[in-house]
């Protein structure tokens, strides 16, 4: 099955969210939403979500899944508002436990914090299968990245979230907590054991030197072929030499500490306190 595949591009944190719907039908999932957050003021926006939204209403769609690859470090999840409008279940992989537990102690989480990912509708595990309409998910655990991430296979389409980039640009980083090189290799030749002409579509562009353009659409075989960090067979050990060197030199994500704080509650906000007031916390010299 070749599902129909809508992507959202957002340039201020350069996430492709993705509306995957059945060609047969009017079902669909959402894949990696974005909610508008400026730091500076501490405001969020839904314009980005709203997007999606209108796509979806325009095209007579009927959500029945909202799927997270990660806890995204980079940019807040819309889950809740976009389930608030157009409904659907929420679900990410079962290890979200684990990355509730590392990032609970790095926010100094209180008890009434849940670490069983019981914020989410579903978690899933290796081998796992949903269907959206007439259309299969398959999930595959793929970390790496982050200890949850995972891969939605739909048909011909494979969504490896921050797994792997644009081939041009390579793969992601695994420095933060719970994150492998290792893993990350491992995960990424499960991935380009499927067909060849599986359609990847990634969760970020960066537009690698010499590239004018966005892109978020390539396949197995351009991958395996042409990955600047995987492509050509390499070998596990230099990958991680190469991966280990790399990630030493980045920053961290501008959003990374709103965006775990909230992805990691499946989108939701902390409590606020007793006026109603919610706030975010900023750890010092933790992350």
């Amino acid at each position: 099955m070749r599902p129909n595949v809508t992507a959202f591009f957002d340039d201020a944190t350069n996430t492709v969210s993705y509306v995957v719907s059945d060609p047969n039908g009017s079902a669909c999932a959402i894949i990696d939403s974005v909610l508008d957050f400026d730091y500076a003021a501490g405001a969020t926006d839904t314009a980005s979500a709203d997007r999606v939204i209108a796509f979806v209403q325009e095209q007579n769609l009927t959500v029945e899944w909202l799927l997270e690859t990660h806890v995204h470090a980079d940019h807040l999840s819309a889950a809740p508002y976009l389930q608030n409008q157009l409904g659907g279940k929420v679900g990410i992989g079962d290890r979200i436990t684990v990355v509730q537990d590392t990032f609970g102690k790095v926010f100094n989480e209180g008890t009434e914090f849940q670490r069983d990912g019981s914020q989410f509708d579903q978690l899933f595990v290796e081998g796992d299968r949903v269907m959206v309409g007439q259309m299969r998910v398959d999930v595959m655990h793929t970390p790496g990245h982050t200890p949850a991430c995972m891969t939605y296979v739909i048909g011909d389409a494979a969504f490896v979230g921050d797994t792997l980039f644009m081939p041009d640009f390579g793969t992601a980083r695994c420095d933060f907590p719970g994150g492998s090189s290792e893993l990350l290799y491992t995960s990424i030749q499960r991935i380009l054991a499927l067909p060849e002409a599986t359609r990847v579509f990634v969760g970020h562009d960066y537009k690698a030197p010499g590239r004018d353009n966005f892109a978020w659409e390539t396949t197995v075989a351009e991958e395996k072929t042409n990955n600047v960090h995987i492509g050509g067979a390499a070998s596990k050990e230099r990958f991680m030499q190469m991966r280990d060197a790399r990630d030493a030199t980045l920053a961290k994500p501008k959003l990374i500490i709103p965006s775990i704080q909230v992805n990691m509650r499946a989108g939701q906000m902390p409590e606020p306190d007793e006026n109603g007031d919610v706030f975010l916390k900023v750890p010092i010299n933790k992350l």
